[in-house]
C-alpha cells in the first residue's frame, strides 16, 4: 500500500475524527463506510442533549462490492493475481462518493469538515488503493478517506454494536465481506457516570486485545464455491484454529470474561455473545425467520436476541437456506449465496466459544461506532432510555420534565404492586429500565379515541426498531402495557400483533403478560383521576393512591384498594374504574385474579 494512504490507529483515532463540540452552531455529520460487500452512507445528527441517540437523518447504500472487484478472476496468461482494483471499480466509487458527498453538503447542510469516509479490508489490500484515492480527491476534492487498522476496525464495530444497548457485557463479533473480528467488552458499571481519567477506556482495551481473522462472508464463500477440496478444508482449519486462539487470547486478558468461560464449561452459566456485520445479521434474519413466533412482531434485526440453543442449530438453518424459495426478510440475493460462508464462521465459532447462552444481533456498525467515539465519555456511556425520540411525549417542558414529579408518578404506580413484591423479579417496564419512556407516553394523543390509542401504542413500540436502548422485549413490554394502559379494545387485524408480542413477551418471562396488563390498568385508573401530567407531586399524591396484597392459593388472587379524595371523586363511576381491570389475568392459562375495591378519602 502507498505510503501517501491515510490510516487510521488506536493511536490517531482521536485526531483523525470530526471534533464534536456541544456548543457549534451545527451537529450534523456524514459518514461513509467503504466496506468489502457495500458502500454505506449516512447522516446523522448529534445535538445535545440527545447525541447519544446518534438520530440518523438519512441512509443509503451502494451495492459496490470491493472485494469482488479485487478478487475478479485474473486473465493474466500466467494465472497470476494482482490484488488491484479495476479502472471501471475506482469510476464507479468515486462518483458514488462525490455524490454522496453532494447530497451531505448540499441537501442536509452537513460542514465538509464532519463530512469522513473510511474504509476496511479491500482497501487495505488493494495494491491501488492510492489510485482509487487520487481518482475520489479528482471527484470530490474535500473529501478525504481514512483506511481504518484492524484494531480501530474491531473499535468502531464494537463500540457500534454496543451504540444500541444500555450496557453491554459480552463477547462481540463482526462479520463483514473479507474479515470477522472478535473482542470482549464490558461496560457494566459505566452507564450515567464518567470513569476515573486515568483510568483506559473499556472500548480501546477491547480492540487492542481484539482479534481479526481475514474470513469473511465474500472471501470465504469463493473458497467454498472454487477452490479444491484441499484448500477449504485446509482454510476452515485455520478459521477454527484462530477462533479458538482469538477466544483463548481474550481470556487471557480480561479475568472476567475467563471466569465466565470456566462456568460455562461447568454448565453454571453460558457465554453472551453479541453480533454486527452484515454476515451476522444474515444469520440473525434466518433465525427470526425460524422463530417460534410467526409473524414475527418486530421489523428488526436489530437488538434481537436468540438462545444459544437455536442459535446452534446451524444445519438447520443452513437447510432453510437452501430449500426455502420465497424471500426471507433480511436477506438479499447476494447475503442468501454467501450464507454457507456464514454457517462455516457461525460453526467455528460455536467450537471455540464454551456453551453460549444468547445472541444478540446488533443493528450498530462501524459508522456509529465512529460517531459515538467523538462524543465525550460521559454521553457515550449514558442511557439513551433517559432521551426518547420520535415519539410524542406529554411531559411538560420545565422542573417537572425527569425530575421529581416522574419520580411521585413512578412511586404511586409502584405502591399498586403487593409489599415485598421485587419488581425485578419479572420483566416490565420497570425492571427493564422504561419507566420514564412508559410515562412520557401516559397522558398522549388524550384526544383521541382508546380504540385508537390502543393500536397506536402497539405500533409505536415497532416503528423505529433501531432507536438505540431498546430489546425486543422491551419494545413487546412496552407495546403490551401502553395497550392495556388504554384498554386494549383491538379490531382483528392489531389483535394478531398483540397476540404475537404477548408470545414474545411470554417466551421471556411466563409472568410478565400478567404484570404488563396489571400495570396498564393501574395507569388508566391512575389517569381516570389525573386527566393531564400532574404539576407537582401533590397534584398525585393528594388525589390518588394505591394499596394491594397477594393471596396465594389455587389460583393467585391479587386484591387492589384504589382510594380517591372527595374532591377528585366527583362524577366518577367507580364501576368505570373496576371495569379497567376485568381483562387482567384473562390470556392464555394464567391462574390470575385482581379484586379492585375502590375507596373515597373522607
Amino acid at each position: 500500500m502507498s505510503s501517501t494512504v491515510d490510516i487510521v490507529t488506536i493511536g490517531n483515532y482521536k485526531e483523525k475524527l470530526p471534533r464534536w463540540d456541544p456548543n457549534s452552531k451545527n451537529h450534523r455529520y456524514a459518514l461513509v463506510d467503504m466496506g468489502s460487500n457495500g458502500i454505506r452512507f449516512s447522516v446523522s445528527d448529534l445535538c445535545p442533549p440527545r447525541a447519544r441517540l446518534l438520530k440518523c437523518l438519512y441512509r443509503e447504500r451502494a451495492a459496490i462490492s470491493l472485494f469482488d472487484a479485487l478478487n475478479r478472476p485474473s486473465t493474466s496468461a500466467h494465472g497470476d493475481h494482482p490484488l488491484v482494483f479495476p479502472d471501471a471499480t475506482i469510476k464507479q466509487v468515486s462518483q458514488t462518493l462525490a455524490r454522496f458527498r453532494s447530497i451531505a453538503v448540499d441537501s442536509y447542510d452537513v460542514p465538509p469538515s464532519q463530512l469522513i469516509v473510511f474504509a476496511t479490508e479491500a482497501m487495505r489490500r488493494a495494491e491501488n488503493a492510492a489510485s482509487m484515492l487520487e481518482a475520489i480527491r479528482a471527484e470530490a476534492p474535500d473529501l478525504s478517506v481514512h483506511i481504518l487498522s484492524p484494531q480501530v476496525e474491531t473499535l468502531f464495530g464494537a463500540v457500534g454494536a454496543r451504540s444500541s444497548f444500555v450496557d453491554v457485557k459480552g463477547l462481540i463479533l463482526d462479520l463483514g465481506g473479507g474479515s470477522v473480528q472478535m473482542t470482549w467488552m464490558d461496560t457494566s458499571g459505566t452507564s450515567g457516570h464518567q470513569q476515573d481519567q486515568g483510568q483506559p477506556l473499556p472500548e480501546v482495551e477491547a480492540a487492542v486485545a481484539g482479534q481479526s481473522l481475514p474470513f469473511g462472508a465474500a472471501r470465504l464463500i469463493k473458497i467454498l464455491d472454487t477452490a479444491h477440496v484441499d484448500v477449504q478444508t485446509s482454510e476452515k482449519a485455520k478459521l477454527q484454529d484462530g477462533m479458538a486462539k482469538a477466544f483463548q487470547t481474550l481470556c487471557a486478558k480480561f479475568p472476567t470474561l475467563a471466569q465466565l468461560a470456566a462456568e460455562a464449561r461447568g454448565k453454571e452459566a453460558g457465554i453472551d455473545i453479541f453480533l454486527c456485520g452484515g454476515g451476522f445479521r444474515g444469520y440473525g434474519s434466518m433465525i427470526m425467520h425460524k422463530n417460534p413466533i410467526q409473524p414475527y412482531p418486530i421489523p428488526s434485526i436489530g437488538s434481537y436476541t436468540a438462545s444459544g440453543q437455536l442459535f446452534n442449530k446451524t444445519k438447520e438453518m443452513l437447510q432453510v437456506n437452501k430449500s426455502f424459495e420465497g424471500k426471507i426478510f433480511g436477506m438479499s440475493k447476494r447475503r442468501r449465496a454467501q450464507f454457507p460462508a456464514i454457517v462455516t464462521v457461525v460453526e467455528a465459532l460455536i467450537a471455540a466459544v464454551p456453551p453460549i447462552r444468547s445472541a444478540t444481533f446488533c443493528s450498530g456498525g462501524n459508522r456509529e461506532g465512529a460517531l459515538l467515539m467523538m462524543l465525550p465519555r460521559e454521553i457515550r456511556n449514558s442511557n439513551p432510555l433517559s432521551l426518547p425520540d420520535d415519539i410524542e411525549s406529554s411531559i411538560p417542558s420545565g422542573p417537572a420534565q425527569g425530575g421529581t414529579t416522574l419520580q411521585a408518578l413512578l412511586s404511586t404506580l409502584h405502591s399498586a404492586f403487593p409489599p415485598g413484591f421485587d419488581l425485578t423479579s419479572v420483566a416490565s417496564v420497570f425492571s427493564l429500565q422504561l419507566g420514564p419512556l412508559y410515562a412520557s407516553h401516559i397522558w398522549c394523543r388524550m384526544g383521541e379515541s382508546d380504540a385508537a390509542n390502543a393500536s397506536s401504542a402497539l405500533h409505536d413500540a415497532i416503528n423505529h426498531p433501531d432507536s438505540p436502548g431498546l430489546t425486543h422485549l422491551a419494545r413487546a413490554v412496552l407495546a403490551v402495557t401502553l395497550c392495556a394502559r388504554w384498554g386494549a379494545n383491538l379490531c382483528p387485524i392489531d389483535q394478531q400483533l398483540q397476540r404475537n408480542l404477548r408470545e414474545l413477551v411470554d417466551a421471556a418471562d411466563p409472568n410478565a403478560g400478567f404484570w404488563a396488563d396489571y400495570t396498564g390498568a393501574v395507569t388508566a385508573a391512575l389517569a381516570t383521576v389525573i386527566p393531564a401530567w400532574p404539576k407537582s407531586n401533590e397534584a398525585i399524591r393528594d388525589k390518588i393512591s394505591f394499596r394491594s396484597s397477594a393471596e396465594q392459593g389455587k389460583k393467585y388472587k391479587l386484591h387492589l384498594e384504589i382510594t380517591i379524595s372527595k374532591e377528585a371523586s366527583r362524577g366518577l363511576d367507580f364501576d368505570d374504574l373496576r371495569e379497567l381491570f376485568k381483562k387482567v389475568g384473562k390470556h392464555g392459562d394464567e391462574k390470575k385474579k385482581v379484586i379492585v375495591t375502590v375507596n373515597v378519602l373522607a
